[in-house]
């Protein structure tokens, strides 16, 4: 990164804030042309912006000139507002069982339960009214949100879950019989990797037999419904309302749009991108994009979708001649 512009060097900055609300001691950023109007005429006392850019700034502003905007702002962000450091105390009204064990500096949260041999790593959060089962396992420096529930579960390092998921619970399974639906035990577990961030009210089932699998620095959105025995890999990203069925087995680094429904027992190669809105209902290869309901290579799909823009067009052009 490189400092430019004709302001102070040396003077200070209290906060970040976006182009049109920041004033003359805040950091902003700009990442997308879109908002170049607001650029030139903010407040902002510093920008992070592309060297491409500098010509738009306003006068007196300092410019941080970086390659990745957007990326060097969240790190500016992130010393401004760092999470707070956990500190060893137990809040009024936790439960913690006795055969519980708690590394240093682990922040018990008022009325979080801790069930029988959990374990929690040294500097972890467990919020408030959180629950965490019997012989589940956390890492060190985890984040566990408000209202989480854990059960049968091992999770990593520096794992983030965020208020109200659920992660553990029993998976969907059942055999269907003409005298009603007969129950398929759940013996699975979750475990979800080192550095992974799951959203607010998502849900992840434990396995029926062999596990569920969130893979390392996986990151998951809010309202997210993760299946039993589903497989993800490493780096995923997968956005809110996204469902997938169980025991699909997905790829490193694919990334998931919103509302995705992704069926059961397919296999999403590593690289794959899943537009939003996509119903997937068979295997996607590795590199793939694909977008539609069903989901199709995502060129045939825009085509398609043009085709048919066109045919409407035309047709509703006849009818008017008529």
């Amino acid at each position: 990164d490189l400092i430019a512009g004709d302001a102070d060097q040396g003077r200070l900055f209290h906060d970040v804030a976006p182009l049109s609300a920041a004033g003359p001691d805040e950091v902003s950023f700009l990442d997308n042309r879109k908002y170049l109007s607001e650029f030139t005429t903010t407040r902002a006392g510093a920008c992070v912006i592309a060297p491409a850019m500098r010509g738009h700034a306003p006068p007196g502003m300092a410019l941080i000139l970086c390659a990745s905007p957007y990326k060097s702002y969240a790190l500016i962000a992130q010393k401004f507002h760092p999470r707070p450091e956990p500190r060893s105390e137990i809040g009024a009204g936790a439960c913690i069982d006795p055969t519980a064990k708690l590394g240093p500096n682990v922040q018990v949260s008022p009325g979080a339960i801790i069930g029988a041999r959990a374990q929690i790593g040294a500097g972890s959060h467990i919020g408030a009214n959180a629950v965490i089962g019997e012989n589940v396992m956390i890492g060190r420096e985890a984040w566990i949100g408000p209202l989480v529930s854990v059960s049968h579960a091992l999770i990593g390092d520096r794992v983030t879950l965020h208020a109200g998921a659920r992660i553990g619970q029993d998976g969907f399974g059942f055999a269907p019989d003409p005298a009603g639906f007969v129950k398929v035990p759940q013996l699975g577990r979750v475990i979800i990797q080192d550095d992974c961030e799951i959203g607010a009210n998502t849900t992840i089932d434990r396995g029926a037999g062999p596990d569920t699998v969130i893979g390392e620095g996986t990151w998951i959105d809010n309202l997210v419904q993760v299946a039993h025995n589903v497989s993800i890999g490493r780096r995923c990203i997968i956005a809110a309302q996204t469902g997938i069925s169980g025991s699909t087995e997905i790829g490193d680094f694919v990334m998931i749009g919103g509302q995705a429904g992704i069926t059961g027992h397919l296999k999403i190669g590593s690289g794959a991108q899943i537009a939003a809105q996509s119903g997937v209902m068979r295997d996607v290869a590795a590199g793939e994009r694909v977008a539609g309901s069903p989901a199709m290579p995502a060129k045939q799909h825009f085509r398609e979708v043009a085709q048919l823009s066109r045919l409407a067009k035309q047709r509703g052009k006849g009818a008017r001649d008529d």
